[in-house]
């Protein structure tokens, strides 16, 4: 080892640290990072900016497993040394913190007692007397796969058809889908190893197979597919390929993150009450909810039949179509009628704004859409703009939430009285409130839905509704997000209750983080619904080079 030019103090805080992560002791660590918001720290997940963000992170990852440092190099830096006047970057990454000394760049090798090594590369300044970090790059051992995102996985798991309009493409399946001879897991261990081995694949995973794709994996879901958070007590929270640190959004996390990081170029998922739009907002990716009862549900696990819908997540809005096109058709699957008589005529270049759903969107997310608004009306060929009323968003979400409730318990019931303990304290609160709902909530329940449907299905006749996908950003994942969620659902649940496609498209920036645009048309457009988010898209790219 060479560290025997390296300061007492600076080994000793070395040492200190080090001991610190194998402990998991979460003051330590934080101790150890200069404090403000200057500090850094990066892995392959991506950059934290801030010493809170960098906590934030730390407080929700765990201990690292067992490990030595198996060698250690220290290299002085100071601003205008020779480093400085050489153009070495560590010396440029002092200058850049206007110090003129006391500063050193670490770099250590770990050894990992269960296999593999990882390298960690350190800025150390010496403030107010004590060494601490400043900036951190991390490279773990190489992982055999991320078990937030992946339940099994393979290249390929499953190989589709060698010929067809999506050869090429892998697919993350959410664990909710029949496989011939796996398990449904449903994001719930327990659940998985009592299931039995499925005998026939689900058709919405055989018809993209059938199409040429192939399966990457299995891609975990939340339990029971009962959130939008995208956290799993069991497995972890996948990864936001878009914001380090926040919320994949769920159900279809596992899904989405494969997409969101390349691990996959579609992800085949569910939405209730927004399980796909969520999580395609959360990290800037496209994401379908298609028309209630358009997709078979055969093989799928449900949760609520009366709003359970299947879909796809994409990075892009070709791929989308892609698989849209195939799935949908008449020749492309054979267990869906043709569509094409509903989807094969453009939809109006007309767009209706729902106030109230708007209303549930925060500052910053209104005053974006907003802007983006302006910049199509000012647009040449600008499309019809115009305010609606969707009516009493609380009252259409509580009796969504009655119905899906009454559903849920139904289905998972009896699994849940037989196994307590074995589902996550969000997840299994939720069901203790939908076993609490009786057949006459129920009942008024769906009387309060059927006019609202009705009338969500009118605003969509000739027009297409428009607005934030969810009320901002994803959350952090250290966020309390009680609040979040609640108005989060108030803006997907419409589409749910009236049975209707809508498409969730990346075209905003609030915060330096991706926040969708939702469109929804009418019952069976959905095939149309992608090309006109295409087309929106286009127009605001251009807009946006102009």
């Amino acid at each position: 080892m060479t560290e025997a030019t390296i300061p007492g103090e600076l080994r000793a805080a070395f040492d200190a640290y080090e001991a610190a992560i194998v402990a998991n002791d979460l003051d330590a660590l934080d101790a150890f990072f200069a404090p403000g918001g200057d500090t850094l720290r990066g892995d392959s997940g991506g950059l934290l900016v801030g010493h809170d963000a960098i906590s934030g992170f730390r407080a929700l990852r765990g201990g690292v497993p067992p490990r030595e440092i198996a060698d250690l190099h220290y290299r002085p830096l100071a601003r205008g040394g020779a480093g400085a006047a050489s153009g070495d970057a560590a010396a440029a990454t002092a200058d850049a913190l206007s110090i003129d000394g006391d500063v050193a760049l670490l770099v250590s090798v770990s050894a990992f007692r269960g296999g593999g090594r990882g390298l960690q590369t350190q800025i150390w300044q010496r403030i107010d007397g004590r060494w601490l970090i400043t900036a951190a790059h991390v490279t773990p051992r190489t992982p055999a796969l991320d078990r937030t995102i992946w339940r099994s996985v393979g290249d390929p798991f499953l190989q589709g058809a060698w010929e067809g309009p999506l050869a090429g493409l892998t697919v993350a399946v959410k664990d909710l889908f029949a496989i011939a001879g796996f398990r449904i897991g449903a994001g719930n261990p327990t659940f998985l190893e009592e299931a039995r081995p499925e005998k026939v694949t689900a058709p919405a995973v055989a018809d993209l197979l059938s199409g040429g794709a192939s399966l990457r994996g299995i891609a975990r879901t939340d339990e029971f597919a009962y959130s939008i958070a995208g956290d799993n007590v069991h497995y972890g929270t996948p990864p936001n390929g878009a914001v380090v640190g926040a919320l994949p959004g769920g159900s279809s996390s596992g899904p989405a993150s494969a997409v969101a990081t390349g691990h996959a170029d579609v992800g085949l998922a569910t939405d209730t009450a927004g399980s796909i739009r969520v999580p395609a907002s959360y990290q800037g990716l496209w994401g379908l909810r298609t028309t209630h009862d358009l997709v078979p549900r055969q093989g799928m696990l449900p949760l609520a039949q009366s709003f359970d819908t299947i879909g796809w997540l994409t990075r892009d809005g070709d791929t989308l179509q892609r698989v849209a096109d195939w799935c949908l058709s008449y020749d492309g699957s054979a267990s869906t009628e043709s569509v094409y008589g509903a989807s094969g005529d453009d939809l109006p270049w007309r767009f209706h704004v729902p106030e109230e759903i708007l209303d549930c969107a925060d500052a910053d997310t209104r005053e974006a859409f907003s802007r983006l608004l302006a910049a199509l009306a000012a647009s040449d060929d600008p499309p019809s703009l115009r305010a609606v009323h969707t009516g009493d968003v609380d009252a259409a979400f509580t009796a969504f939430r009655t119905v899906q409730g009454a559903e849920a318990w139904r289905n998972d019931g009896e699994w849940l009285r037989a196994h307590p303990g074995a589902v996550g304290e969000a997840v299994a609160e939720r069901f203790r409130a939908a076993s609490q709902i009786t057949a006459a909530d129920e009942a008024r329940a769906r009387a309060d839905l059927d006019p609202i449907a009705a009338h969500l299905a009118e605003l969509v006749d000739g027009a297409v509704l428009i607005f934030p996908t969810v009320p901002g950003p994803a959350p952090l994942r250290t966020a309390d997000v009680d609040a979040v969620r609640a108005a989060t659902l108030r803006m997907t649940a419409p589409a749910a209750i009236a049975g209707l496609p809508a498409v969730s498209v990346p075209l905003l920036t609030v915060a330096g983080a991706p926040v969708g645009v939702c469109l929804v048309s009418r019952a069976g457009t959905d095939i149309a619904l992608v090309r006109l988010a295409r087309r929106l898209a286009g127009r605001v790219s251009s807009g946006a080079e102009r």
